[in-house]
């Protein structure tokens, strides 16, 4: 098998081997990151582009076109394009062009998906901060002293919402009214009885 897969790549083109190598390293280089993502394990570096335009047009800071995951995504479609095209006989200067196209549009969707996800999370953010203060109902019992995490009912925006609570009081029961005073890092609500506050 090694014999043959040697043979196959000797009676490649310089291009023909160039497009093979990219598009394998870069897939397995993608695979690897995918499989680490599924273990908490993915790591990233941006690097921000602001692009600024007349009328002070920009993009938000926060989009990152340039990043580990974006490259990657950009070589592997850029390989493997150019391994089709070159598959379909069209010349070199062809190939280069659909293959850096194929690419771009590869790194440009990454990069948005990437944007797109980490708004949704800062906007979960926003929504949570802004239900400090305002009540909720106990669902789940909320041990007291914090010795563990019951939920509450919330309504966030009109919608309902089922939330990880803890209390640093007595034991809430299912079913009593609270006022959410705190949201901790991982987005557990800290609640006292409503009664503490009608006194």
């Amino acid at each position: 098998m090694f014999v043959i897969s040697t043979e196959w790549w000797n009676a490649l083109s310089t291009i023909d081997q160039i497009f093979w190598g990219i598009a394998v390293i870069f897939t397995v280089l993608f695979l690897i990151q995918f499989v680490l993502s599924l273990f908490g394990l993915d790591f990233d570096t941006d690097a921000d582009m602001d692009m600024n335009l007349d009328h002070d047009y920009s993009l938000d800071p926060s989009f990152a076109l340039l990043s580990v995951r974006s490259l990657i995504a950009f070589c592997t479609f850029f390989g493997w394009a150019g391994v089709l095209a070159l598959g379909k006989g069209f010349s070199s200067t062809w190939v280069i062009l659909i293959a850096a196209g194929s690419g771009f549009a590869a790194m440009i969707l990454v990069a948005y998906l990437m944007y797109f996800f980490s708004r949704l999370s800062e906007t979960g953010t926003a929504d949570l901060n802004e239900i400090i203060y305002k009540n909720g109902t106990v669902y789940l019992t909320i041990p007291g002293r914090r010795k563990g995490v019951g939920k509450v009912h919330v309504t966030i925006k009109n919608s309902l919402h089922e939330l990880d609570a803890v209390t640093e009081g007595d034991d809430l029961e299912n079913g009593q009214t609270v006022k959410i005073v705190e949201i901790l890092d991982n987005d557990v609500l800290v609640v006292e009885p409503i009664e503490i506050f009608e006194k």
